[in-house]
């Protein structure tokens, strides 16, 4: 992964990251500013990880379906999957500015739907797969890292409000 990837993988979760700790602080205005450093560094390393791992979930799930979709397709010679490149990664970053979950979620949904099925024309290059099979198995990723990533924090949160309830009793 080039530096440039590293770069904008970073700028398009600390994008995410302000989306969704920002609300926060809004509702709770009282919270320490060290508090709030450490969530938008947080979420910054987690959305860009999960960003970082899309195209390789992908890759996946392509491989995964190859057998039942297209079993007389190939990937080609010497391809070790789908990676992000500037040009495909580049979207992204704009799509998590524009689409400051702040804006709306239907405008950031459509938005990355979009980057989505840019990196459909790549992966159904590389695997072998059609053009349709490859936006379905990207958005099994996408959805899967999604649904992963919202499970973990909603227990997070559960713990932490059982941390802050015995605190109270004590």
């Amino acid at each position: 992964m080039s530096v440039t990837v590293v770069i904008l993988l970073v700028l398009a979760g600390l994008s995410e990251s302000a989306g969704r700790v920002l609300p926060l602080v809004a509702r709770r205005p009282k919270l320490s500013p060290p508090l709030v450093a450490g969530l938008m560094v947080t979420g910054t390393v987690v959305e860009g990880t999960v960003i970082a791992l899309w195209p390789v979930a992908a890759w996946a799930v392509a491989d995964l379906m190859q057998p039942l979709v297209a079993p007389d397709a190939a990937p080609l010679p010497g391809t070790a999957g789908l990676v992000w490149t500037p040009v495909l990664i580049a979207p992204l970053l704009l799509a998590a500015i524009l689409a400051f979950p702040l804006l709306g979620p239907l405008l950031h949904t459509l938005l990355v739907a979009g980057v989505g099925a840019g990196l459909a024309g790549p992966l159904a290059a590389a695997s072998g797969l059609g053009w349709w099979s490859a936006v379905g198995c990207i958005a099994v990723a996408g959805i899967g890292l999604a649904a992963t990533v919202e499970v973990v924090r909603r227990l997070i949160a559960r713990i932490m409000a059982g941390a802050r309830e015995r605190e109270a009793v004590v």
